[in-house]
């Protein structure tokens, strides 16, 4: 009897190296294709032994898990690459999709080995083209609505489909996590498929209407090489706007914790005779002026908001020249007026703007109603740097209280959202402050449990040490020094209302 006992163990234990008890086989699943779905590859990874398409290796920590690769065509010129990895054991019940960032057109492996590790089944998609281009727009309406939107929902769709094929039963609870691209399409996803999340994280999420204030930027500070304030002169002006605001807050620690009331004069940093290393020709002046003030028309209307005091030290991205980045410029050569030569020095912004937004109307435009979203129940993290170099901060914050207003959520404590902005992080990561939480962590005990986050503590690393803590407040409530121990211990600050 005790032989039959080991035997039988031993057959179980082999069949769970490629099935759950339930389901199917990994290898199996490939016979789920249909007329729009066509599975490429479903096989089981053994612990380890995952590398890319692309031959990347390094992942020698991950468990065994069943990858598929699959095409969806939601349309005749659709073509939308997703993956879907499900962990052969010690699988926690739940689902977590990532997002992508800029135009998308890879799988974001490393955002799916994350998820594998805490024992989601997770999946990711490559927005419907391959390249980091936005040249596949030009001519093909369907794969912008692909990338905006479609492509994401139709890969949670048959994420959850093989979930349930592979496994005998659905996800206990479904989540989103992305970061800039990421991050819009996690909302875009909230407000068009209220019901398909319980939690989603998005980070400095990345409006497109970003595109238009990029370009309408590149035209003030650099269009003319005379408005142009070289690299060299940026550790100079950031520590100006140091000076001016680091101390605001209570403490002088090298971050702006509330930048929204930091204003800074230029014109101290004028040169006075000369120009040299150490100051600022009066273009300069005009130029580091224009690029923390909002992107308006001739009658004052903000069309964008400012970048924020406290991103001095990466100007480059948006103001460094010689021309706007291909990220923020493809929208409108590729979409917008269909042409790969278009001259971005052409670019006017009330005319420009307008055009790209009726294009994004009803396609890639946050809507802040997620009213249907929070009745499902969901609950919304929203974080963003302050001195984020590439999406304007206030546009998160803006959208955020739109948010509140369009739901007639509390603005002191609403149930269901929560926006975290973080001082001297940069986008999505780095920069000089506390740039990294348990954003799943956190979003676990909200959804499962009912604990709304309130103060999180976030840390910086330097040299892969942790050098700094520091808590993370509810917007509108800010960090603030409780005036003795160590500035670089969160235990030393506590959260307090501005207003």
């Amino acid at each position: 009897m005790m032989t039959r006992w080991i035997f039988s163990a031993a057959v179980l234990a082999s069949a769970l190296a490629t099935t759950c008890l339930w389901g199917q086989s990994c290898e199996r699943l490939q016979q789920s294709s249909s007329s729009s779905v066509s599975i490429t590859t479903a096989k089981t990874v053994a612990a380890g032994a995952f590398t890319t398409p692309e031959g990347k290796g390094g992942f020698s920590s991950l468990p065994a898990f069943c990858r598929v690769a699959a095409r969806l065509k939601p349309t005749s010129d659709s073509d939308i690459g997703i993956e879907v990895w499900l962990p052969v054991s010690g699988w926690n019940g739940k689902f977590l999709a990532v997002g992508s960032g800029g135009w998308g057109g890879s799988i974001a492996y490393d955002a799916m080995v994350e998820a594998l590790r805490r024992g989601y089944a997770t999946s990711a998609t490559d927005d419907g083209h391959t390249g980091s281009s936005g040249s596949f727009l030009m001519g093909h309406p369907e794969k912008f609505v692909d990338f905006a939107y479609r492509a994401e929902h139709e890969m949670t769709v048959e994420a959850k489909a093989l979930i349930k094929a592979f496994y005998g039963r659905d996800a206990r609870y479904s989540y989103w996590n992305g970061c800039s691209g990421g991050g819009r399409e996690g909302l875009l996803q909230a407000a068009r498929f209220p019901d398909e999340f319980d939690g989603m994280i998005a980070g400095d999420p990345a409006n497109v209407r970003r595109n238009a204030w990029a370009l309408w930027l590149a035209n003030q500070t650099f269009k003319d090489s005379a408005d142009a304030i070289p690299a060299s002169k940026y550790p100079m002006i950031h520590q100006a706007v140091l000076n001016a605001c680091d101390a605001k807050d209570g403490v002088k620690d090298g971050l702006i914790e509330n930048p929204e009331g930091c204003e800074v004069d230029f014109s101290k940093l004028a040169c006075k005779g000369d120009d040299k290393a150490d100051c600022l020709t009066e273009r300069q002046v005009r130029t580091a002026q224009t690029i923390i003030s909002p992107a308006t028309d001739a009658k004052g209307q903000v069309y964008f908001p400012r970048l924020e005091p406290g991103t001095e030290l990466r100007w480059a991205r948006l103001a460094g020249g010689p021309d706007p980045a291909d990220l923020f410029l493809d929208q409108f050569r590729y979409l917008v007026y269909q042409n790969p030569n278009w001259d971005w020095r052409t670019f006017d912004l009330e005319r420009d703007a307008a055009k790209a937004n009726a294009m994004n109307k009803d396609v890639d435009e946050l809507d802040p109603n997620l009213t249907a979203f929070s009745r499902h129940h969901g609950k919304l993290l929203l974080y963003h740097g302050w001195a984020d170099q590439q999406v304007a901060p206030g546009s998160t914050v803006e959208f955020y209280k739109s948010v509140l207003q369009a739901t007639g959520s509390s603005v002191d404590a609403p149930e269901w959202i929560r926006l975290y902005m973080m001082p001297g992080m940069a986008h999505c990561s780095g920069g000089e402050g506390p740039d990294s939480f348990d954003k799943i962590g956190v979003l676990e005990e909200w959804v499962e449990h009912g604990k709304a986050p309130a103060e999180i503590v976030a840390s910086h690393q330097s040299h892969g040490r942790v050098d700094r803590t520091r808590p993370l407040c509810p917007y509108p409530q800010v960090a603030q020094y409780k005036g003795s121990g160590s500035i670089d211990d969160a235990k030393n600050f506590s959260c307090v209302s501005l207003h």
